[in-house]
């Protein structure tokens, strides 16, 4: 439904001037290999804990673990204490989409999108959640009306919208 959880650190990360996590464990990162990232991520963070780039790609760690409650917390408190980076607001609102928190979802997205008004990634995810959103209550009124034409029609052309975005090449 929504892009997958930003990494944020190879685009430019909008977030406050640090070195950041080492090249080698951005590169675990971006091989999958999540058990060893995240020991090194944490020996990192041992030494440097204020490092927002660090924590935030530990949040990216933990959602792709399946830790989705540890990874909300550490984008939460990134968007605490950092309002102006919208990549956790953008993380936090991918998660709370796949727990089908669809208005936590959406008021996390626009806070991405007021922090940073040209970060795209957070106006599609807005997008696709709202197709998301719209798709629910159309499918709604179709039960309720089962002879309406119109409900039906809409939401047929929503999941269209659904299916596209999940081919590849569509991000």
């Amino acid at each position: 439904m929504l892009l997958a959880i930003a990494l944020g650190l190879a685009a430019g990360f909008a977030g406050p001037a640090l070195a950041g996590p080492p090249p080698e464990i951005q590169k675990l990162v971006r091989q999958g290999q999540y058990p060893l990232a995240l020991e090194k991520i944490d020996a990192y963070l041992a030494e440097t804990p204020g490092d927002a780039e660090a924590r935030f790609l530990k949040g990216v760690v933990l959602s792709e673990t399946g830790k989705p409650a540890e990874a909300i917390e550490i984008f939460t408190r990134l968007t605490e204490e950092y309002p102006e980076m919208p990549e956790p607001y953008n993380n936090l609102a991918v998660l709370y989409a796949q727990q089908k928190l669809y208005e936590r979802a959406r008021g996390a997205l626009e806070m991405a999108v007021q922090a940073h008004p040209s970060y795209a990634i957070a106006w599609e995810n807005l997008g696709d959640l709202y197709v998301k959103m719209a798709t629910q209550s159309y499918e709604k009124a179709a039960q309720l009306d089962p002879k309406g034409r119109t409900a039906g029609s809409k939401l047929t052309l929503a999941r269209d919208m659904l299916r596209v975005q999940g081919k590849p090449g569509t991000k």
